[in-house]
């Protein structure tokens, strides 16, 4: 059997044990550790002296070493300890009572409680839970139709991923190395659109059919002097934060790793000015986020190892080779890889999406002259149908497990559906108009392909000023479809986030 195919059935081979259980971080890292013995065989070494063990403890090394991913913990730890501060019920009631001239208030109220939750904590079944627990059963009393209260929450909560300061889109900056900056700033107008049209629809559909949503006669009964003094107590604080956090990364103030230590300490903050920081929830804060910065950094660490010996033995120009000799053109190209990631967004999450499989596109990148900031907000909007899409909408699930025991798991399917429908309509005008997209980061910062080395060893990105004063002094043309400066997949190399196995054995195995 020949090398390339050896990879190949090392792939399959990794797929088949996913969906067998396995841990993925664990298996990437043995599987790994098992086929790259074999590719650095040397018949005059031990096997102990076999060079994967060096490129493990190297990829281990660079993972750790890698100053992009500092703000992961900082942010899960802000996401975690605002959690435990017990605001959320505060802030949906706040938004209920504000908003209760408006068609679907609680339906409304509980979609912008859940982009902004989310959007501060950036997990997904957090969100989905509390939101559940605290929201569901108020809609359901107050006579609210199951598929559109099930949806609007199941939907809502999944908007973290997307909208800034998301995880999700730093570790994608740190897989492809591009600015996580301008990565923000690109994802802007696309998170603002997919909320946006979830509000339009559910203030539709409730002044076509009003019986879908009756009006909460308990937010009648507030003065307009209490209801601002609710948004003040209760909205204000966490968007203020919230606000801050992404608008010094935004203009320059802030790297992302120390505007995330501001949004921890303001977390800590707003805990204590609400009487709800305990030193057993700040151990439960502390615990959750290194569990789950663990996580994310074996997945680093098994991807990394994995794919090296994948490229190694010629796996990742067989599968190039491959979707070249189809001819597609861009557009073509960008459908396909969509469509692969849609379809593995069922099984999977996120994280093992961008750490292990989007790295097998990012090569082909420069051939079909796609921008790597493009693909990577096409890939978070096309993110959020792995949470809403059947058999494994995970959202679905985690609103289950806390639902009342007359809503039904296929009641909630229903519910999805709508929503799904907004978010292949959104994907739909980011390919029309791709400038939704990059038109934000060439305004603030006056290039629509900032070099990735620069963007990585800074952890930021210097602000156009011209920016403050309505425009940029040198506009500049920009096409989504334009190469990038630099190849995205040098960069973790140049900067120590990355491993060439080349390196090991003096050049690419033939």
């Amino acid at each position: 059997m020949s090398d390339p195919a050896i990879a190949l059935f090392m792939l399959g081979l990794f797929i088949v044990f996913i969906f067998l259980g396995f841990p993925i971080a664990f298996t990437l890292m043995a599987m790994g550790i098992l086929f790259g013995t074999y590719a650095y065989y040397d018949p005059t070494q031990s096997i102990l002296s076999n060079k994967i063990f060096y490129l493990f403890t190297q990829n281990t090394f660079s993972v750790m070493n890698n100053d992009v991913l500092i703000s992961i913990p900082l942010f899960l730890f802000m996401g975690y300890i605002i959690e435990r501060a017990n605001i959320l019920d505060k802030l949906f009631l706040s938004l209920q009572v504000s908003l209760k001239h408006v068609p679907g208030s609680m339906a409304v109220a509980a979609l912008i409680t859940c982009a902004l939750f989310a959007t501060a904590t950036g997990i997904v079944g957090a969100v989905v839970t509390l939101m559940g627990l605290l929201a569901l059963p108020s809609m359901l009393k107050a006579g609210y139709d199951e598929k559109l209260a099930t949806g609007v929450i199941a939907a809502g909560g999944t908007l973290g991923i997307l909208i800034p300061p998301s995880i999700m889109l730093i570790v994608y900056a740190a897989t492809a190395g591009i600015s996580v900056v301008k990565l923000y700033a690109a994802a802007m107008i696309p998170g603002l659109l997919l909320a946006g049209l979830y509000l339009v629809y559910v203030i539709l559909r409730c002044v076509i059919n009003p019986s879908l949503a009756p009006k909460a006669k308990d937010a009648e009964s507030y003065s307009f002097a209490q209801s601002a003094y609710l948004l003040v107590t209760a909205f204000l604080p966490l968007a203020l934060l919230i606000l801050t956090v992404l608008g010094s990364i935004l203009f320059g103030l802030a790297t992302p790793s120390e505007a995330a230590a501001m949004g921890a300490l303001g977390g800590i903050i707003l805990a204590i000015v609400y009487r709800a920081f305990t030193w057993q929830r700040l151990r439960e804060a502390v615990f959750l986020t290194a569990k789950t910065s663990a996580m994310v950094c074996y997945l680093f660490v098994g991807s990394w190892t994995f794919s090296s010996v994948f490229s190694y033995l010629g796996g990742e120009s067989v599968i190039k080779e491959f979707v070249l000799s189809m001819d597609l053109n861009t557009w073509q190209f960008l459908i396909m890889a969509q469509l692969i990631i849609f379809i593995l967004g069922w099984p999977l999450e996120w994280s093992e999406i961008i750490i292990i499989f989007v790295p097998i596109f990012l090569p082909m990148l420069e051939h079909f002259n796609v921008d790597p900031m493009l693909f990577g907000i096409l890939i978070a909007v096309n993110l959020q149908t792995s949470f809403l899409t059947p058999p494994m909408a995970m959202s679905a699930y985690y609103l289950k497990g806390v639902a009342p025991p007359q809503v039904a798991l296929w009641t909630i399917f229903k519910g999805c559906f709508p929503f799904l429908g907004m978010v292949f309509l959104t994907l739909g005008l980011l390919y029309a108009q791709p400038r939704l997209i990059n038109w934000l980061p060439d305004l603030m910062y006056n290039s629509a392909s900032a070099e990735p080395q620069e963007a990585i060893a800074t952890d930021g990105s210097e602000m156009d000023p011209a920016f403050l004063l309505g425009g940029a002094d040198k506009p500049t043309e920009s096409n989504s479809a334009e190469p990038p400066t630099d190849k995205p997949t040098d960069e973790p190399a140049k900067e120590g986030t990355g491993f060439d196995p080349a390196f090991l054995g003096g050049g690419a195995k033939q």
